[in-house]
């Protein structure tokens, strides 16, 4: 089918003619499911990663997010426990039956995280990397793009049609806010791409609500807008110490809020008419929920 209107090709609805699904370890993102990703925007110790990934599971979650490298605004800011996180990502996933969801923050550490990691995510700040983004459609692994922050939403097509061109197909877009003139949240987060996206493209689109607000009181609403809006999953900060968080305590929810929050995601899928993604748990796991 022609497309010859569009600057991108391979990420236009036209070229498929509809929307992709892509399947991660048996888990699937797009469609009608509603995949949730949860966890700490760091992996800061063995006990914190551990505390978390083991309450995710609990509550059915299939993918762990959790930054090791960290590219921070301050050079003096927490950068990441590196080689280190990325050993304990692996460990509690496997411990827990996760998936991983790790940010590759340079070319030069794509083969280091690749092996530790199931999805590849490309942070706002390499969106436009468009050599970086070349190499990543070499890989074998589904790549998690975010939308940069000053980015419209063609040069985000554009971006993924970097990656697409080298031969991956597996390509997640995630909408966590652009950068507006109100300083009231730390991002504006644009829900209206959500739909749009859907009808420009046939890749999946999902919401980072946390990055999107900065503000853990708004993480709540914005996600079950962002599933009315139709996104096929979320990505959300969990932490079991927001306090003493290293980096993005202030969006990061409590334990307890997400585990309330879950059920209103559930809802806000099915008038949807999507499904939330969880894993099936044994009866004496359910009891002790």
């Amino acid at each position: 089918m022609s497309n010859n209107h569009k600057p991108y090709q391979l990420a236009s609805y036209e070229w498929k003619g509809r929307h992709s699904i892509i399947e991660v370890n048996g888990s699937f993102i797009g469609g009608d499911n509603l995949c949730v990703i949860a966890g700490p925007c760091a992996v800061e110790s063995e006990e914190q990663i551990n505390t978390i990934a083991s309450f995710l599971s609990k509550q059915g979650i299939k993918f762990i997010r959790g930054g090791a490298y960290k590219p921070r605004t301050s050079p003096y800011a927490f950068q990441g426990l590196k080689k280190e996180g990325l050993r304990l990502l692996k460990q509690v996933s496997e411990r827990h039956e996760l998936n991983v969801v790790t940010e590759v923050i340079d070319f030069s550490l794509l083969d280091e995280i690749y092996e530790y990691t199931d999805i590849l995510q490309i942070g706002a700040r390499n969106m436009k990397n468009y050599q970086f983004l070349k190499e990543l459609g070499k890989t074998k692994k589904p790549i998690l793009l975010k939308r940069g922050m000053d980015a419209t939403i063609e040069e985000w097509l554009l971006a993924a049609e970097y990656i697409l061109l080298g031969g991956n197909e597996d390509v997640i877009l995630c909408e966590r806010g652009i950068r507006t003139f109100d300083s009231s949240t730390r991002n504006t987060m644009d829900l209206a791409s959500i739909p749009q996206i859907k009808h420009l493209s046939h890749l999946p689109i999902i919401a980072d609500p946390s990055q999107g607000t900065g503000n853990r009181e708004l993480v709540g609403p914005m996600s079950l807008a962002a599933v009315a809006a139709g996104a096929d999953g979320l990505m959300i900060e969990v932490h079991n110490n927001p306090e003493n968080a290293l980096s993005d305590g202030p969006q990061s929810l409590y334990l307890d809020q997400f585990a309330e929050l879950l059920p209103k995601i559930k809802k806000f899928a099915i008038a949807a008419g999507k499904v939330v993604d969880l894993r099936e748990m044994a009866n004496s796991e359910r009891l002790n929920n």
